[in-house]
């Protein structure tokens, strides 16, 4: 608890980490780390033919490449570093201090990437012909292994996250790489990288085609032939990463997947994606038997269908593991599980540093309970905007009064009902002043805003 506490009162933390980290995926995934190859592959393939088309095509697939992964793949890369380093530095530290030398080696991979990709497009057209044109071929196979190689570094702090393994007893940076989810995990996500790539390429190869020619109906069938390679990995994959997952996280799938609200639509809703998925293949089928029956409408579908599941994936990925940041080790409100016990004994407040209370006073209880939901709830919580504790409570206990008692049980036992939530972590005081905080939005209706806003709270006498 020794940060200021950046906090958004309309969208909450959450959310904005939860779409800047989404949107980053569904760039990178299929934009970077499967596009390159296959793009690579369609330059060696052309080569090997001596077909300027399908040189062309590679090079006009490049160009929509460069533009988005420098901007906007760029962007939100680092958004996902600002963000959470303003709203959860207790979790990026601590992975931080985890994997220190991986994520060291992943941004020296990562600019090698930028250096190469500029260089691959750039020189595309002066490195045309003989061992230049050989040069640019190997440009491109090193930028399509530097572009994996940051997502087999990433996988292995994300999978991390979700279990570590034998790292509580061994604290090993090899024990927390390869991790029991780090092998599951990465054998779903890169072909289905590849898969998406095949999706995306194949929806951009319209553009730069001529429709009813020849070599048109040869790019069809040549990525349609690539994507429904990668199917069959994908699938498989996506079986072991399930199979691996924790059984106490498989309980929080129907909440990750459809929110409280649908939570008992999961089986349709699982039948719905492998629909989804039915489609992707047949298209795919379809487009490698018959090429010129499938235009670029049709391609449209398997393309949103692919880019959505994979959001899709990412947002459940991030719900199950909940109520920690880092499974086993700490509570997505920064709290360690070593942690916990004292302040549930001493306070939380009590060893808060950017909080203007630290005890719980009659006088003071309101503007304590908020010191309490800043440090305890706001990560996740809001009180007026995106999943407002006020509407949270409105649901459980209906728009009359109140039981405070009620409240208070609920506030102390929320871990138990709620699996997906941590246990409140402070004593019997700071519960009841939270209570007296709840009541008090819900009185005044007013909002809370952050220390980006108001600035660091006056400093607080230490009991």
């Amino acid at each position: 608890m020794d940060f200021p506490l950046f906090y958004l009162d309309s969208i909450g933390n959450r959310l904005l980490m939860a779409v800047i980290a989404t949107v980053h995926v569904m760039i990178n995934h299929p934009f970077a780390v499967g596009a390159y190859p296959l793009v690579a592959l369609i330059e060696w393939w052309g080569r090997r033919t001596k077909s300027p088309e399908w040189d062309r095509l590679a090079y006009r697939v490049t160009f929509v490449l460069f533009i988005v992964t420098t901007t906007v793949g760029a962007l939100t890369g680092v958004g996902i570093w600002f963000t959470a380093g303003l709203i959860a530095p207790f979790g990026i530290g601590s992975l931080l201090r985890v994997f220190f030398w991986a994520w060291f080696s992943e941004w020296l991979v990562f600019v090698a990437e930028v250096v190469l990709l500029m260089l691959y497009f750039l020189m595309w057209r002066h490195w045309a012909d003989g061992w230049l044109k050989k040069l640019h071929l190997g440009v491109g196979v090193v930028l399509s292994v530097c572009s994996l190689l940051t997502m087999v570094i990433v996988v292995a702090i994300l999978s991390f996250m979700m279990g570590t393994g034998s790292w509580n007893q061994t604290q090993s940076f090899f024990s927390a790489f390869f991790n029991p989810l780090y092998l599951p995990q990465l054998a779903f996500r890169t072909p289905y990288a590849m898969l998406g790539a095949g999706l995306l390429v194949w929806f951009l190869l319209f553009f730069f085609t001529r429709r009813g020619t020849e070599f048109r109906d040869r790019a069809v069938r040549f990525v349609a032939l690539w994507t429904l390679f990668w199917t069959p990995f994908s699938v498989a994959g996506a079986a072991w990463y399930l199979s691996a997952v924790p059984i106490a996280m498989k309980a929080n799938l129907g909440v990750g997947l459809l929110t409280q609200a649908y939570e008992q639509w999961q089986a349709t809703f699982l039948i719905v994606v492998g629909l989804a998925a039915l489609v992707m293949v047949a298209v795919a089928a379809a487009a490698a038997v018959r090429p010129r029956l499938i235009s670029q409408v049709v391609l449209l579908f398997p393309l949103v269908l692919g880019l959505y599941l994979l959001g899709h994936f990412e947002r459940a990925r991030e719900f199950v593991r909940k109520p920690h940041v880092v499974a086993d080790y700490m509570y997505s409100n920064g709290v360690t599980m070593e942690e916990l016990p004292v302040f549930q004994r001493d306070g939380i407040l009590r060893y808060a540093t950017y909080t203007a209370h630290k005890t719980v006073t009659p006088e003071t209880r309101v503007g304590a309970g908020q010191d309490v939901f800043m440090i305890a709830c706001s990560r996740c919580h809001t009180t007026g905007g995106v999943n407002s504790v006020v509407t949270r409570f409105r649901k459980l206990y209906g728009d009359g009064p109140w039981d405070n008692d009620a409240l208070l049980a609920f506030v102390q036992s929320m871990h138990i009902s709620r699996t997906f939530m941590p246990p409140f972590p402070g004593n019997d005081a700071e519960a009841e002043a939270l209570v007296a905080f709840v009541n008090d939005l819900r009185a005044t209706g007013r909002t809370v805003s952050g220390a980006q806003t108001t600035g660091l709270p006056p400093a607080a006498p230490n009991p």
